[in-house]
Formats: C-alpha cells, sequence, structure tokens
C-alpha cells in the first residue's frame, strides 16, 4: 500500500479529540481521507473537526467502554460512507499510584478504555471490515509500556501487555480469515500529550507524575508520531514505532528476563 492509496478511503479514530489520535485525524485529512472522530468528548471532537477541510468529517461521541456505543459508531460510519479503510482504536488513559492504592473505579476505568475498547473496536468492526474485499487496515494503540516492567502505573501496564497479546493473536486471526485486513500495533514511547495532565495521582506517587510529566513534554511532537503512524501503515509494518531504539533496550530486557526466569528487580534501572 502507498499513502496516495488511501486518498478518498475512510478513518476512523477513536481518542480523537486530543494527542495521538487527534494528529492521527489530521494526518488521514491530510492525506484525502474522509475523517470519522470519535472521543467521550464531544467538545474536543468538534473542535478537532473545525480545523479540517476539504474532505468530509465525522465527529461521534463515543465511550469505546459501551459495546452498544461502538456498534452504534460503525453503524454510523458504513451508513455515511459504505467502507473503513483504517481503523485506528487509539483511546487510552494513564494511571498512577501503588496497585493497593488506586481506587477499585479508577483500575476498572483504565482497564475498560485501554484494553476493552480495543475489544469492543475489533468486535464492532472487524466483521464488516472482512466482508468487504478490498484491502483495510487496523492500528491498535498500545505503548513501549506494553512490553516493559512499570510499577506504579500498573493499571495502564496490564492494559497494554493485552493490548500487545490482543493485537498478535487479532493479527494470526484476521490472516486465517480476513487476508485483505493488515493489523499492526502502534507503540509510541515519550510523545508530548496529555496523558499525564489528565492522569489521577495517589499522594505517595506524587514524584513520578512530576517526573513522567517533564519527560513527556520533551518528546516528540503527536504530529511526528502521526506521520510515522501512516508511514507504518503504508509499508503494512505490523511493529510501527516512534522510538526504535527505546523499544529495543526494553523488549531486549523483557526478553532477558523472560528467557533467563530473572527475578523482576534483575534489570529494572528505576523507572523502566
Amino acid at each position: 500500500m502507498q499513502l496516495d492509496d488511501l486518498a478518498g478511503g475512510t478513518a476512523v479514530v477513536t481518542g480523537a479529540g486530543s494527542g495521538i489520535g487527534a494528529a492521527a485525524a489530521r494526518r488521514a485529512a491530510a492525506l484525502g481521507m474522509n475523517v470519522v472522530l470519535a472521543d467521550v468528548s464531544a467538545d474536543r471532537i468538534d473542535a478537532v473537526a473545525a480545523e479540517l477541510t476539504g474532505v468530509k468529517v465525522l465527529a461521534v461521541p463515543t465511550d469505546v467502554r459501551d459495546a452498544a456505543a461502538v456498534d452504534a459508531l460503525a453503524d454510523v460510519v458504513y451508513d455515511e460512507f459504505g467502507s473503513v479503510t483504517v481503523l485506528l482504536n487509539n483511546a487510552g488513559l494513564e494511571s498512577l499510584g501503588y496497585t493497593w492504592e488506586v481506587p477499585a473505579d479508577e483500575w476498572r476505568r483504565v482497564i475498560d478504555v485501554n484494553l476493552l475498547g480495543v475489544f469492543h473496536g475489533i468486535r464492532s468492526f472487524v466483521p464488516r471490515m472482512g466482508a468487504d474485499p478490498r484491502p483495510s487496515h487496523i492500528v491498535n494503540t498500545c505503548s513501549v509500556g506494553g512490553i516493559a516492567i512499570t510499577p506504579r502505573m500498573t493499571a495502564y501496564a496490564a492494559s497494554k501487555h493485552g493490548v500487545q497479546a490482543l493485537t498478535e493473536s487479532v493479527y494470526l486471526e484476521c490472516a486465517e480469515a480476513f487476508p485483505q485486513i493488515t493489523v499492526s500495533v502502534f507503540s509510541p514511547g515519550q510523545v508530548a500529550t496529555r496523558i499525564f495532565e489528565d492522569a489521577p495521582v495517589q499522594e505517595r506517587t506524587a514524584a513520578d507524575a512530576g517526573f513522567w510529566r517533564d519527560q513527556i513534554r520533551e518528546g516528540m511532537t503527536p504530529g511526528e508520531a502521526a506521520k510515522l503512524l501512516f508511514d507504518g501503515i503504508a509499508r503494512d509494518e505490523f511493529w510501527i514505532l516512534t522510538h526504535p531504539e527505546a523499544f529495543e533496550r526494553l523488549a531486549s530486557k523483557r526478553a532477558r528476563t523472560l528467557g533467563e526466569r530473572l527475578r523482576p528487580d534483575a534489570l529494572f534501572d528505576g523507572r523502566n
């Protein structure tokens, strides 16, 4: 697939109200795609939609935790456009705190948005994408956190490890059932988004929050990440990365930890 092949197609982006999701929507529009913006915040996606010109844009308030809401999103998309070229399951939240101090409703919210939201996107869209013989692409936003050991971010880490496993499984399932659908995992490193600004913080991990907020402000822009994302789609890559060196470092640690059956602290350097 070439980037030019995406023109005239339709991109559906969850978590499109800010950060990587909003940047991906802008990139899709710049490539000449119809764009469907889905986010729990109607105000945010309306603001992004107002920026996009020259293409058809739909803003559909959607809570990805709700299977019926994602089904309704798919209905609206197919009623309006008849097909989906790129599905980006991107909605995500962060959480900080010792595992036993995270409120149960906060833990469930992170898992439900980050992991269950991806499942709902797959369940609602794949059968319809699979019924269309034309090539299409699914990208699930994971994180380098999906292969890392990350204490005091356990809800986020557990959800992203789950997204990684889900995506690899869906890749194999689509290869068997719907070979015209390409599946990718997008694993960004430090990208300057609001994710830590929006994260609830427990008192004992306030220093962690400050550290990560400072780190992420120095990361690449969401626009740069979105360009890498669509370049990876055009190359039909499974692993789409923003920071290959960081990914390799973390993957090597994880592989050694598992392969040598090391204790979790054997290679841990205090942050990851």
